[in-house]
């Protein structure tokens, strides 16, 4: 099963970001690109219908995970592998700083 975390914007659901077998899928969602007030995640990622599709994770959502001893906590405590780039950023961007924050699905 495909892993997926939704995405919010200030605390608005803005889209999904999901693992795919071919890399990364981020989709807004309609009813948010419907808003008059909707922004986007990132500049690299503004407002569209069509998803965006990627081999690798997308830079912005990379950004997002902690860095040096914070990243190490993170490993240590949710068990989970450095290399495994999605599964730091669904754990570890539920609550992080900016706008923009990551919920698993479930």
């Amino acid at each position: 099963m495909a892993r997926e975390g939704k995405v919010y914007v200030q605390d608005q659901f803005a889209g999904l970001i999901r693992e795919t077998d071919q890399g990364y899928e981020f989709l807004y969602d309609q009813d948010y690109l419907a808003k008059e007030n909707a922004l986007p995640v990132s500049l690299t990622l503004p407002l569209r219908e069509e998803a965006y599709v990627s081999n690798t994770l997308f830079p912005f959502f990379d950004g997002l995970i902690p860095e040096g001893w914070l990243l190490d906590v993170v490993e240590r405590n949710w068990k989970l592998d450095g290399r495994d780039r999605f599964g730091l950023m669904l754990v570890a961007c539920r609550d992080c700083i900016g706008d923009v924050r990551i919920e698993v699905t479930q």
